[in-house]
């Protein structure tokens, strides 16, 4: 009976021990004083150096988390910016060698531009505006058309496969009128996957990877990677560099009822998640069929009484947290200013995810009025997260717990 209790007292203090571990985060103001931030993303050539996408049109630049005082490109003459509108994207190739950058912004006639930029030759932290060339789509067009203002998505990334990603919405207005997400031959309301490292004359700015699943469907863009795509506010792929998976985790906001985070390893594409048949897990409009099955469910979801519109971030990859951080995947609504981690149990026979172990740390990160809208996570050189407060125009950083002093090993007795 003694042994049972002590065994059972050591599982409640292992247990403790964990929840102790994994609280409390802690929230630190990195950079201040943005307007309308949506992104900051690393230099891969300096470590000390990260941008920030201002939806206005202006890219800034941090070095230290100081601004400097000239931004890096200045967008605001060629967009319309407001709602769901501007620059909305902002990704850099993983050759730290290349002078390339590449930016998704709503062009002044409310399409979607993806355009290429180079760094100036005296100076990386400077753009050199002149040279712009705007990707040329299988549409033939130099922009995707817009039918509405609203789920324009924006996103850019770089997958581990070094070919660039392109989150783009269903076009907007409401319930996707036109069935855009399951039409293959839409570019809207899909992920597509270019390769983006050709020669500067070549006329379109990319080549399609052989791989990509539609590249012989007849009536299919050949881009596409993923299709059933609502509004794909943010993704990010876990760092194989970092012991990740190198896995695709997406997050859709959801139109009425639900809010969705998908995950898809390492190469699996081709996949459906379901919009407008589905939104989550559950069936929405079914009037006309999808495009093919199955529908992929996401791993999470939440509902309007939770939050409502997820902001999409990152499986952390960092030491800073603590161990039992590692491997937790951080998101956020944009609505409500909440902020989550979830666990995820890789299927060594599937390599899907299964989610579990949510922990809400809004309140310990000093609430929703502390943390604001928030807009997008980042992460530095070291894998480290940032979190974007769009309301606010800040840039926090999340930092593990404060470490106590040591106790020294020798304590003098006062008497």
């Amino acid at each position: 009976m003694r042994t049972g209790r002590v065994i059972a007292a050591l599982l409640l203090c292992a247990i403790a021990l964990r929840l102790i571990a994994q609280s409390p985060l802690r929230l630190r103001t990195y950079a201040s004083g943005f307007t309308t931030p949506l992104a900051i993303v690393q230099d891969p050539s300096d470590r000390a150096v990260q941008y920030v996408v201002e939806q206005g049109g202006r890219i800034r630049v941090l070095r230290d988390g100081i601004i400097t005082g000239t931004d890096f490109l200045d967008l605001r003459g060629a967009i319309v910016s407001g709602g769901e509108q501007g620059l909305l994207g902002l990704a850099f190739p993983p050759d730290a060698t290349s002078p390339r950058f590449f930016v998704n912004f709503t062009d002044r006639s409310g399409d979607t531009v993806v355009a290429r930029f180079r760094r100036s030759a005296n100076n990386r932290l400077v753009a050199d505006a002149s040279s712009r060339f705007d990707m040329r789509w299988s549409t033939g067009l130099s922009v995707v058309r817009q039918p509405f203002a609203n789920h324009n998505g924006g996103h850019l990334a770089f997958g581990p496969d070094g070919f660039l990603y392109v989150g783009l919405g269903d076009g907007g207005s409401g319930d996707d009128p036109d069935h855009r997400a399951q039409n293959p031959a839409e570019l809207l309301g899909k992920l597509l996957r270019i390769d983006v490292n050709v020669a500067d004359a070549h006329p379109d700015g990319f080549t399609v990877p052989p791989d990509n699943p539609f590249i012989s469907a007849p009536g299919a863009r050949a881009e596409i990677w993923d299709i059933g795509l609502r509004n794909p506010w943010r993704y990010s792929f876990d760092d194989p560099s970092r012991g990740g998976t190198g896995a695709l985790v997406i997050g859709d906001v959801g139109q009425n009822r639900i809010e969705e985070i998908d995950y898809e390893p390492r190469g699996r594409g081709g996949r459906n998640y379901g919009w407008r048949n589905r939104e989550g897990a559950h069936d929405y409009i079914t009037s006309r069929p999808p495009a093919f099955l199955p529908l992929v469910d996401p791993i999470f979801e939440y509902d309007h009484t939770v939050g409502a519109s997820v902001t999409g971030g990152y499986v952390y990859r960092g030491s800073s947290l603590g161990a039992d951080y590692r491997g937790r995947y951080f998101f956020a609504d944009f609505v409500r200013g909440r902020l989550w981690s979830l666990a995820l149990t890789i299927d060594p026979a599937t390599n899907d995810a299964r989610a579990s172990g949510l922990l809400e740390h809004t309140s310990e990160l000093g609430g929703t009025t502390q943390l604001g809208n928030i807009s997008s996570f980042g992460v530095d050189a070291d894998g480290e997260l940032f979190v974007i407060s769009y309301s606010r125009g800040i840039i926090f950083k999340l930092a593990g717990p404060l470490t106590p002093p040591p106790t020294p090993l020798n304590p003098r007795i006062v008497r």
